[in-house]
């Protein structure tokens, strides 16, 4: 049995954090995450679906309204994420001269 859920990566970590604040669309959601391009925020929000911790809306409108929101499961992952985050800023410093270090062996 495997067992794994889709939020080891950068990305789902800040569709999570992003959500906190509540229910956005899908173009919404890309603007508030730099970098992320339309494709790997479909794959992103496919697997958190996947996985029970967000929940996809579709208005039937016209054109259709697609609203992306954080299921009970995944507002549990929001203090864990902030952690990591917090951890990843007070350590920034230090993982870059470590990867620096590395680097220069090469």
């Amino acid at each position: 049995m495997t067992f794994w859920i889709g939020v080891g990566d950068k990305w789902s970590l800040l569709v999570i954090v992003t959500l906190q604040g509540g229910r956005l669309r899908f173009s919404e959601l890309q603007r508030h995450i730099p970098g992320i391009s339309q494709r790997m925020l479909t794959l992103t929000v496919r697997q958190l679906e996947r996985d029970g911790l967000l929940v996809r809306t579709v208005h039937a409108e016209v054109p259709p309204r697609v609203e992306y929101d954080l299921t009970e499961t995944g507002r549990t992952l929001i203090e864990p994420s902030r952690a990591l985050a917090e951890w990843a800023i007070a350590h920034y410093a230090s993982i870059e001269r470590a990867r620096e270090r590395y680097d220069a062996k090469a």
